[in-house]
């Protein structure tokens, strides 16, 4: 089995006598990285998923007979808006090659990521969110651990862009240099496609200062029983879209409705130097419905751990959130409603992720 560290200093982080010993693991921070390498031979049971829950059981029960793969756009193309706006109709993700993001940022984040992930607990542990000293930087296990069913298999650490005095002022200093210049660097990628999917709705464009961005390292250990756990449970994402970095593992499946044949799950295969783009939930309430907030999971790998590093971007200082006018203008009926937008954030965070449940606030 292949693990991207092998430094031994997690290897012991709790003793297998007792009945809760991943509670231990998360309070001190070794996570489900120091669960992994204690080489367990079963899954712990706070880690099991209920049987509709499991994702590999998900995968192995759709369709998937159509054959089709996520789109893949050249964006130095002429006709990469048109085929963007496409992909965001009719599939909610995509990748990107050709993006202008550097292939050598993206490798230095990836590093960097690694680098923080890889270090020895009691340095992760000052990051847990009893410990930061702030709270825009977040180390965690699973997603809610207090209230789920079966936690996830996965460790991750949240890192919420306010001002670059304040990451390089609170960010883990091992990762923060390469973390701040791969984040600049998105920008202008992000700000294009945004652009592109506004243009398509005769919308104007979004304001970037009411805009938001979060970066996340987050990393799936080997699991000791895979098919009962889960890297990421399925859900769609509350953002205005999310670019993905992802490693050249795979693990990452999307949710796609084939018409009244049901559904299937594609998985996003990884493509050297891509990036992968999903539409979130405030695009598509935004949009009444044209452009597609759509599930996705991340199964667990019993062989080989896996490392993603997701942006996020988001909105602030918007009291609610609704269909935009240009696009009520047409005529159309309207899909969703206007919701608070505070109401939104809080009732996604204070559950266990599932599925599209939080998108459902604002269907009408």
């Amino acid at each position: 089995m292949a693990s991207m560290y092998d430094s031994d200093s997690d290897s012991k982080p709790v003793n297998e006598e007792g009945d809760h010993p991943w509670k231990e693991a998360i309070n001190k921070g070794y996570g489900t990285t120091g669960l992994s390498k204690m080489r367990l031979r079963a899954l712990p049971k706070a880690f099991i998923q209920p049987p509709e829950k499991r994702s590999s059981s998900m995968i192995r029960a759709s369709s998937q007979a159509s054959g089709d793969t996520i789109p893949i756009i050249d964006m130095s193309k002429a006709e990469a808006a048109e085929l963007i706006c496409e992909a965001a109709e009719k599939w909610g993700f995509f990748q990107v090659i050709n993006h202008g993001v550097p292939a050598v940022l993206m490798s230095d984040v990836m590093h960097a990521a690694r680098r923080f992930l890889g270090q020895a607990a009691e340095e992760k542990r000052r990051f847990l969110k009893e410990n930061t000293s702030c709270s825009n930087v977040v180390y965690m296990t699973s997603f809610f651990a207090e209230a789920e069913k079966g936690l996830e298999w996965s460790d991750y650490l949240s890192m919420n862009f306010v001002s670059e005095e304040e990451a390089y002022a609170f960010w883990p200093a091992i990762s923060k240099d390469a973390t701040i210049e791969y984040l600049k660097s998105s920008n202008t990628l992000i700000k294009r496609v945004l652009k592109i999917l506004m243009n398509k709705l005769n919308a104007n464009e979004l304001d970037e200062t009411n805009q938001t961005r979060r970066i996340q390292f987050n990393y799936y250990p080997i699991s000791p029983t895979p098919d009962l756990s889960v890297g990421v449970r399925s859900h769609s994402d509350v953002s205005l879209l999310t670019v993905l970095l992802q490693d050249d593992v795979g693990g990452l499946h999307v949710r796609r409705e084939i018409d009244s044949k049901g559904d299937e799950w594609v998985q996003v295969k990884p493509v050297a130097e891509s990036l992968v783009i999903n539409i979130g939930d405030f695009l598509e309430i935004m949009s009444n419905g044209i452009y597609k907030s759509v599930e996705h999971c991340v199964v667990s790998n019993g062989n080989i751990d896996r490392m993603s590093i997701p942006i996020f971007v988001g909105l602030q200082n918007s009291p609610t959130i609704g269909p935009l006018p240009e696009v009520l203008a047409t005529g159309k009926k309207a899909e969703y409603k206007e919701v608070v937008f505070s109401d939104y954030i809080k009732y996604f965070l204070n559950k266990p992720l599932d599925g599209k449940s939080t998108l459902k606030l604002a269907k009408i």
